[in-house]
């Protein structure tokens, strides 16, 4: 109804399963990442429990999806059986024929069979039951007795239990403590946090073909007050309050749609027409004719943006000392005046002027300099307590990756930096940049934290500087806070790489053709799309760039001086 009217291409806030449209939160990365490590042929049980609506369904969708090429899936949707049904119901997803009348112990030597043979051709069977808080304990004994079916080398069966939370209080009873001893992961999948609802409408919304700003920052307060981040009542929240709007012939989405939409999601909407709640539908019909009468008139320049990142132009080759060589092109995007909402804006007035950086503001040690660079990560640094400040990187989660590029290589990486100073003397000396704004630059200096002019510095600097990243979780170290639980390196860069591709690929072609893909090759496209070096290998530009894609909370240099105090390692 009120797709045209903003320009999507489909409803972006349905509620079915679509893996296209799972916003990968940090929880959700998880609960996939214990999936697909928990499918690498280890047998027993992976339990994923979640209150109603946090996408446990969406996030076994496109784990089914994504399985690796030898994995078999049989999928058991209805779980209210009995343990002969349930049997019946496994051997019809395995596809194995059987008597409707066999008894139990017929089904399970023929699914033992089935096992059996997959083994031998080097197959992998998984099975999957949603909704398993409606199975009894006489059943998940069952479940528990097929676990039995084994090689001297492995199990033959994985088993993955999806539901609400009561599935763990079941696992805790007694006489089922011999299956909760065969759990070999687990996950409780809980809502989005607040700082993670922008993120998540955006990116629906831009699945759905839209890249204009329709929520207002107050909206999105409102939606996660209403829905406390649970996405299935974010959904049906955003629908209705898009209704709402459609209705009304307003392209933005305010506090008031919101609540009134959550009013009328939760029930309490839904008065007589003596009561103070509108009924959208009822005036969506009414208004219809003169709707369409605004659609002629509007010209929404924001919708059927293609997302492109602008005109590029005046690329730069840069060689990068490291992690990781970058024999590339740093793109420079040329500004382009807009305004989503009507003509281009008059030009903004010419930036303040600013003080210019003196060489005598610059820190004495790299150690110096260090502390205030951790500062900015969160971090507490001491060059007495550490002397090898990357070496306590390490330990933090994060690494160091020392390099030489241009102006336009830092904005590139995007993260505070140390920048490596020499005078026409020889002095050398360090400053810590901590954000960079058009032609105004926020250092920290001995005489502390100082906005300056960048031109006023490149005379000391020669492009050297070091950077902070963050390691993935693959790599972080046990007892860093990043290690504790072992996380795959292709499953962890195959499900963010996935998410990439609805990102940047051209067409829906394009990204089930990347979501097809290995993870090595996956690497390869997006290295290609950013115009990194292809070797396949996510080293550090590449991660560094794949987290600025996926909006990791990490300092930025293009974030507000502000953020840039508040923000951690993520």
């Amino acid at each position: 109804m009120y797709y045209d009217f903003f320009g999507f291409r489909e409803p972006p806030f349905s509620i079915s399963p679509d893996p296209r449209y799972l916003y990968l939160s940090e929880r959700h990365k998880e609960a996939l990442a214990h999936l697909m490590y928990g499918v690498q042929g280890q047998g027993g049980f992976i339990v994923i429990t979640g209150e109603v609506g946090t996408g446990k369904t969406t996030v076994s969708r496109c784990f089914i999806e994504n399985v690796p090429d030898h994995v078999d899936i049989a999928l058991v949707l209805n779980p209210r059986l009995s343990a002969r049904e349930l049997l019946s119901a496994i051997c019809d997803e395995l596809e194995i024929a059987h008597a409707p009348a066999a008894s139990i112990k017929e089904l399970v030597s023929l699914i033992n069979d089935d096992l059996l043979e997959a083994y031998a051709a080097g197959r992998h069977k998984v099975l999957m039951i949603d909704e398993a808080q409606n199975l009894s304990a006489a059943v998940l004994e069952q479940l528990r007795l097929l676990t039995n079916l084994e090689t001297a080398e492995k199990k033959l069966l994985q088993i993955v239990l999806l539901g609400q939370p009561e599935l763990q209080d079941m696992l805790a009873l007694p006489q089922l403590r011999q299956l909760n001893q065969r759990v070999t992961a687990r996950y409780h999948l809980e809502g989005l946090e607040r700082r993670e609802i922008d993120a998540y409408v955006r990116y629906r919304l831009a699945v759905a073909g839209l890249r204009g700003e329709i929520f207002s920052e107050s909206a999105l307060r409102a939606l996660y007050r209403h829905s406390q981040g649970i996405p299935r009542l974010i959904n049906l929240i955003c629908d209705r309050a898009l209704l709402g709007a459609y209705a009304q012939g307003e392209h933005h989405i305010t506090p008031g749609l919101i609540r009134k939409a959550a009013l009328e999601v939760n029930g309490r909407g839904a008065t007589g027409s003596r009561g103070k709640s509108t009924r959208w539908l009822l005036v969506g019909s009414v208004a219809a004719s003169a709707v369409l009468a605004v659609l002629l008139s509007l010209q929404w320049a924001g919708v059927g943006v293609d997302g492109s990142d602008g005109q590029l132009a005046g690329q730069e080759p840069v060689t990068v000392v490291g992690n990781e060589n970058f024999m590339g092109t740093v793109e420079r995007v040329e500004p382009v005046d807009s305004n989503e909402n009507g003509p281009a804006a008059p030009a903004s007035p010419a930036e303040p002027v600013v003080a210019d950086f003196s060489f005598d503001n610059r820190l004495p040690t790299l150690g110096r300099a260090f502390e205030h660079l951790f500062g900015v990560w969160g971090r507490e640094y001491e060059t007495s307590q550490a002397p090898i400040a990357c070496d306590f990187a390490e330990t933090q989660g994060l690494r160091c990756l020392e390099t030489r590029m241009s102006r336009q290589g830092l904005l590139f990486l995007n993260r505070p930096a140390i920048l490596h100073l020499r005078d026409d003397a020889g002095q050398a000396g360090y400053l810590v940049l901590r954000s960079l704004s058009g032609k105004n630059a926020v250092i920290v200096g001995v005489d502390g934290k100082q906005q300056v002019a960048f031109d006023s510095i490149e005379p000391f600097w020669h492009g050297q500087f070091t950077v902070l990243w963050e390691l993935p979780p693959y790599e972080a170290l046990p007892g860093n806070g990043r290690g504790e639980n072992p996380v795959d390196e292709q499953v962890w860069l195959s499900a963010r790489l996935m998410e990439l591709a609805g990102q940047l690929a051209e067409d829906r072609a394009e990204e089930d053709q990347v979501v097809r893909m290995d993870s090595g090759e996956q690497v390869r496209w997006y290295q290609s799309r950013k115009g990194l070096t292809v070797d396949g290998i996510a080293g550090a530009m590449t991660l560094i760039q794949m987290n600025n894609d996926l909006q990791t909370p990490v300092p930025r240099l293009d974030q507000p001086e502000r953020l840039n105090d508040q923000a951690g390692a993520g």
